[in-house]
């Protein structure tokens, strides 16, 4: 697991500075500065990042097959349950969705910087960072394609007339993962674990192909790269960490 993790991350050292181009117009800091810290000129360009999800017939379609098929049959167990649970990660859900891998409550009342900081991400590393791929390929997710409701049909009507791959949720976790790890190193690969199962809901509620995830891991942590290189993000990161500090403090006490 640690192995396909860190050459996950890695992936992202060498990519292309072409990735890293204007993308389709959409909200960004200029129009929702609350929700997001990049524009859409300074984030990357999925498009140009990843290659063209698996064609129907083809050997890595056949995998997103099995893996679809091998999702289905755990929804009623509870991963099947967490699963759907984990597909709302709206009003602090990314946040709660960490707290336990964490190893502290991520609330706006006991951790207001690194909610914060988690809450202004989400759109950065889900909608913002994969816009252009999901537009250009227009992906039919698993569940259109089968028939089949989803584990969580309350968004299931939407997403069947929007693009597949690759994943915004699996992006967003995986990014939130990559910074807590970053602030609490401590927990890392239980905080890296948790937003690796974070996408592979995905993938058992039916929302999304097996490709549609592993590509978003790609994006979620050159996205992350980007973040870094933002004063806001960077300033936002700061304060996360030294309220982290703090929390660690009054714990020993």
């Amino acid at each position: 697991m640690k192995k396909n993790l860190l050459a996950t991350m890695l992936l992202t050292l060498f990519v292309p500075i072409s990735s890293f181009a204007a993308i389709p117009s959409g909200p960004d800091v200029t129009t929702k500065p609350h929700l997001f810290y990049l524009t859409n000129a300074q984030a990357i360009d999925s498009l140009a990042l990843l290659p063209p999800p698996p064609e129907p017939g083809s050997i890595l379609f056949l995998n997103d097959e099995a893996m679809y098929e091998k999702g289905r049959l755990l929804r009623n167990t509870e991963r099947g349950k967490q699963a759907a649970a984990d597909a709302d990660l709206s009003d602090g859900g990314i946040a709660n969705a960490f707290s336990q891998a964490f190893g502290y409550q991520i609330t706006q009342k006991n951790a207001p910087e690194i909610y914060k900081l988690l809450t202004n991400m989400m759109e950065d590393a889900g909608d913002l960072a994969t816009r252009s791929a999901k537009i250009h390929y227009m992906r039919i997710r698993p569940f259109a394609f089968y028939g089949v409701p989803t584990c969580n049909t309350k968004e299931q009507k939407t997403l069947s007339t929007n693009g597949s791959y690759p994943s915004g949720h699996t992006s967003t976790g995986w990014a939130s993962a990559l910074v807590l790890a970053e602030i609490n190193p401590d927990n890392q690969d239980k905080i890296l674990k948790r937003g690796y199962d974070l996408g592979q809901s995905r993938v058992i509620c039916g929302y999304h192909w097996q490709s549609d995830v592993d590509a978003a891991r790609i994006v979620g942590s050159a996205i992350v790269a980007t973040l870094h290189s933002n004063s806001q993000f960077a300033q936002q990161l700061q304060k996360a960490k030294n309220e982290f500090a703090q929390l660690k403090a009054s714990n020993k006490k």
